[in-house]
């Protein structure tokens, strides 16, 4: 496996992919369910753009431009991830996965048309999003380096480029707001609250719908606890100590902390602990 990965640039298309690269005998079976799941929460997109446009409705036009194609850009990721599980296993099907989880879950705030930010303001509204895309700018990173199999090396790759991008608009975003800044407290809270609510049901249900076949629902139902441990063991197995402490300096710069300072090097030390003693319960 290569020391380093290929700088891909914006703009991409399914057909840039090198698809005739699929080597199925490199196919790790954690990371195909993990991939599944990450379709599914990538091709929702759709409500995520329709949300935030509300909450910059009057924001003007370029950033609503550029809501439309940051959506744009994670619905293809989730094609991406989509098309690439059916081929490593062809009795997924992506749409037929999606619409279950479609059908099972939408958070209260997609619904209505509201124009406030459940976070409070435009400002908590681009943190929340930022620790999102340091998530997963990170998550796909880990991805990318995990696998052995080209194809996915490849998508892994210009999805963890294409979500940097994004952590870097919604920055930008946050510093373009007129609203009065918050403090590092405030802002702080607002990021462990996002992260706090990747154990809500998106992550658990994508996995869970992903992976159980509808016809296997009565044998199998939906339990939050189990398919939330199940979705995050794979985050745990493939995670390394760079991935970690890359995604705990974007999340520290963006509540105003120094990326390369104590804070991050402390919290990047005690996530990576706690990722250890998950991954060696979990063993």
């Amino acid at each position: 496996m290569a020391a380093t990965a290929p700088i891909y640039k914006q703009g991409w298309s399914l057909d840039d992919v090198h698809w005739s690269l699929f080597d199925p005998e490199k196919v790790d079976p954690d990371l195909l369910a993990a991939v599944k799941a990450a379709a599914l929460v990538e091709a929702n997109a759709p409500d995520y753009v329709t949300y935030l446009k509300r909450v910059f409705r009057d924001g003007g036009e370029d950033i609503l431009v550029a809501i439309e194609r940051w959506g744009e850009e994670e619905s293809q990721h989730g094609r991406a991830l989509g098309r690439w599980a059916e081929m490593a296993d062809p009795n997924f099907r992506l749409q037929d996965a999606f619409a279950r989880f479609r059908k099972g879950y939408t958070p209260a705030h997609f619904k209505g048309d509201a124009a406030g930010s459940v976070r409070g303001s435009r400002r908590g509204e681009m943190i929340a999003r930022c620790v999102v895309e340091s998530g997963t700018s990170s998550y796909y990173s880990a991805m990318r380096d995990a696998t052995e199999e080209p194809v996915l090396q490849e998508i892994a790759g210009r999805i963890a480029a294409d979500e940097y991008r994004h952590y870097k608009l919604f920055y930008d975003t946050l510093n373009m707001q007129t609203e009065p800044d918050m403090s590092a407290w405030k802002k702080f809270w607002i990021a462990v609250g996002r992260i706090r609510e990747s154990d809500d049901d998106e992550l658990a249900y994508a996995y869970y719908c992903a992976n159980v076949p509808s016809e296997e629902e009565a044998l199998k139902p939906y339990n939050r606890k189990v398919y939330s441990r199940l979705s995050a063991r794979t985050g745990i197995a493939i995670y390394r100590r760079r991935h970690i402490q890359k995604l705990v300096q974007m999340v520290v710069k963006v509540i105003g902390a120094n990326p390369h300072g104590w804070l991050a090097r402390g919290v990047g030390a005690l996530v990576w602990r706690r990722l250890q003693k998950q991954a060696s319960a979990a063993a």
